[in-house]
């Protein structure tokens, strides 16, 4: 498991860089891939990002991939999905797509 799949690390890496991040939820059933669910920029792009496992029975097997969701409003595919261990990466697309505001 690489840090930035830490929900702690990626708020915290988040907020580092102006970001509002508040952290929603991350007791998923055991059977579901999902590990946490934060939002971005509360109040504003509201953008819903996830956090998966693609388990492996091999530690060295298992991949995680983060979902970016806002219900169309910034991001124009129904869900994008990006697989990086780079916070950088991340917020690159976010910039991309112009989720750049800090809600207060």
């Amino acid at each position: 498991m690489n840090k930035l799949t830490n929900s702690s690390y990626f708020i915290k890496r988040l907020k580092d860089n102006g970001y509002v991040v508040l952290k929603l939820f991350d007791n998923y059933a055991i059977t579901d891939n999902r590990t946490w669910t934060v939002v971005i920029d509360p109040g504003g792009a509201s953008v819903f990002c996830t956090c998966y496992l693609n388990y492996s029975h091999e530690p060295e097997n298992r991949s995680y991939y983060f979902e970016l969701y806002d219900g169309g409003r910034y991001i124009p595919s129904s869900k994008l999905k990006i697989s990086t261990e780079s916070i950088e990466i991340l917020i690159e697309y976010l910039k991309k797509f112009k989720i750049v505001s800090k809600t207060k």
